[in-house]
């Protein structure tokens, strides 16, 4: 099974299992990258992609998220994912790509229409706010 395969267990296991956040600190390199939809320059390092992830899991894990599709290459996938949040369509990718030791290393998101973006901006910075 490539290292994508696994990981993609790995995270599906995180994202519906009540985004527990042991799983998600296991899951990631210590050198991981985050890039964020709404913040402009990368965010670098296990602590800090820990937080914008779990924050996103507890923000857009909602009863209606759910994965679309998902296109995988040896250690990258592409995630497509739609869900409803207050009331508004969101429509987003997940591109992640795991180190040889089957570690998250890399995770950007994209979101979709603009009043998707602007309300998971919204919502991610209270989550960040009140977790910070």
């Amino acid at each position: 099974m490539s290292v994508a395969r696994t990981g993609i267990a790995a995270w599906h296991d995180y994202m519906h299992g009540g985004s527990e956040p042991e799983k998600l600190r296991a899951m990631l390199a210590d050198d991981a990258v985050f890039h964020s939809p709404v913040v402009h320059t990368p965010q670098e390092g296990k602590a800090k992609v820990f937080a914008y992830l779990h924050a996103a899991s507890h923000v857009l894990g909602n009863d209606s998220f759910h994965y679309v599709r998902e296109i995988v290459d040896g250690d990258t996938a592409v995630l497509e994912f739609a869900l409803v949040l207050d009331g508004i369509q969101v429509n987003g990718v997940d591109m992640i790509r795991w180190n040889a030791d089957g570690k998250i290393e890399d995770f950007k998101v994209m979101v979709r229409p603009l009043k998707a973006i602007n309300k998971v901006w919204e919502k991610m910075g209270e989550m960040l706010a009140r977790a910070g």
